[in-house]
């Protein structure tokens, strides 16, 4: 990419993150007013009953069976990490303990016991709270970078650039997920948390280096900050890709916090170096910093 070339179109970018930005954000919108809620919960947020099945089962059969007499019916393999063999399977629903008891032993015709099943039950009360503890958890700790990142910048429009792109680094995903129908855990809510410490330091290196530095021009500079801040963000992609797809076994907490992580990444690339940097340099052009 020419220095003139981007020097001409650089603002035209910066749509192209906007645009998908406003899109993910209508549609959380709409999805809110259907809903009532901004995510898709699981059990550990919404309340029910989960039992692990110790075993080799049919897991397609089974929740064949069980979402026919009970709602809400997720059934996750467990597998050995070494051979990724299937060693169990996590059943997860609202309903009664008793009710979900019943239907596995009618299912598959065996008796569960301690030795083969375990059994965890937590009420809507308490999932609402807890999920109500994590939202607050994610907003201040948000509040606490937007608030880091005005006082080592103390200039408005770099700083509202920083928080616009971890704020969309958020939006994104959390879009991707609700279309995905993809039911969010108690950890894909941390995972959400550590996005926000990934997506801000490649935009604070960005704006560090640009308005802070003098060396070369603000292309140049800019261009040196993508070199590092790319190879951070891919060196983060190839460590929780390959978990997400290849490693068997895992469990769904993990996988989901390597997919929430995976696909904000994405976003980051896009949001700092359309959004950040078109920002970034159409001030220093504005304040005519060379």
């Amino acid at each position: 990419m020419s220095q003139d070339w981007y020097n001409k179109n650089y603002k035209k970018m910066l749509l192209i993150p906007v645009i998908i930005f406003l899109v993910c954000l209508i549609y959380l919108i709409f999805f809110y007013n259907t809903h009532g809620d901004l995510i898709y919960r699981d059990v550990s947020l919404s309340g029910g009953t989960t039992i692990t099945l110790q075993g080799d089962y049919n897991q397609a059969s089974l929740e064949r069976d069980l979402s026919s007499r009970l709602p809400d019916v997720q059934v996750r393999t467990v597998g050995d990490l070494s051979t990724g063999k299937q060693i169990a399977l996590i059943i997860s629903t609202s309903a009664q303990p008793e009710d979900l008891s019943k239907a596995i032993e009618d299912s598959l015709n065996i008796q569960l016991t301690e030795k083969n099943s375990n059994t965890e039950f937590s009420g809507p009360a308490l999932g609402g709270n807890f999920y109500r503890q994590l939202l607050i958890s994610l907003i201040i700790s948000f509040a606490l970078m937007s608030i880091v990142v005005f006082f080592l910048f103390r200039t408005f429009i770099p700083s509202i650039a920083v928080i616009f792109a971890a704020f969309a680094d958020i939006v994104m995903p959390l879009a991707l997920l609700n279309f995905l129908e993809i039911k969010i855990s108690a950890a894909g809510i941390a995972a959400f948390l550590m996005l926000i410490g990934y997506s801000v330091d490649t935009d604070i290196l960005l704006t560090t280096r640009v308005l802070k530095k003098r060396e070369g021009t603000v292309n140049q500079r800019i261009y040196s900050s993508f070199k590092t801040g790319i190879f951070m963000t891919l060196t983060a992609l190839l460590a929780v890709l390959p978990a997400f797809f290849i490693v068997t076994g895992l469990p769904d907490s993990f996988r989901q916090i390597f997919l929430i992580l995976a696909i904000g990444l994405f976003a980051d690339i896009i949001n700092t170096w359309l959004t950040n940097a078109s920002i970034i340099k159409w001030y220093a052009e504005a304040k005519k910093i060379n």
